[in-house]
């Protein structure tokens, strides 16, 4: 069974989120202070966070960066719930390790479409397999989600890891926008014009800036590294 961890300040909208996730056969748990959601997470380990921006505590986009820092929840799939519409607000949660953003009050069926579009890519998702991929001069692991680079290790979010394992496929292939979100985040799910941007961006603090190539208003590839 699914469990889903839910954190939202609004009793009555979360009641309702609960409800209609209940009735779906999620296994779901909530809180409403952000303080909260980390010792309850690491007690259930949930397999998706739904978390509002504002409230108590800790804030959504705080409450994120701490679950992605942790090694347990790199895998987990994170929504945000926000009922702000700036452009900032909505890089601030894709650039804190976000994978979706639905706006409040959120839509029970919409939601639910979402997650299940989510869950859908995690269970094809077919880099989990032990190998390692080199590619771009950096050694990948597709099992741990771990990136070498001159022997440094390199922990990714796992949007941010599957984003780099679609580049370094086929490096020096340009891959468009298009082919980057119907790849990464599925045809399925509406994310931001600059969901990828601000993605790449963190791929290139990680990796490099000299390791990914921007081909302006086309798409991105992965540099091949000549051989001697």
């Amino acid at each position: 069974m699914l469990k889903v961890l839910i954190a939202d300040d609004d009793r009555d909208h979360l009641d309702i989120l609960k409800y209609n996730l209940e009735k779906e056969g999620y296994q779901v748990f909530a809180v409403e202070n952000g303080n909260d959601v980390l010792p309850l997470a690491i007690k259930i380990t949930p397999d998706l966070f739904i978390l509002d921006i504002m409230m108590p505590g800790k804030d959504g986009v705080e409450v994120c960066e701490t679950l992605r820092s942790k090694s347990q929840f790199q895998n987990s799939y994170i929504i945000f719930l926000t009922a702000r519409s700036e452009d900032f607000t909505h890089i601030a949660c894709y650039d804190s390790g976000g994978d979706d953003l639905i706006v409040k009050p959120a839509k029970p069926k919409l939601l639910l479409s979402r997650i299940k579009a989510v869950m859908r890519r995690s269970k094809t998702d077919t880099f989990s397999n032990g190998r390692t991929l080199l590619a771009g001069g950096l050694a990948i692991d597709m099992d741990k989600l771990l990136v070498t680079k001159n022997d440094l290790e390199i922990r990714l979010a796992r949007k941010e890891f599957e984003l780099l394992i679609l580049l370094a496929s086929k490096p020096g292939k340009l891959f468009t926008r298009e082919e980057i979100f119907n790849k990464v985040w599925g045809v399925e799910l509406m994310i931001g014009d600059r969901t990828i941007d601000v993605h790449i961006r963190k791929l290139r603090e990680k990796i490099g800036d000299d390791t990914i190539t921007t081909v302006k208003g086309i798409g991105y590839k992965l540099n091949e590294i000549p051989t001697a």
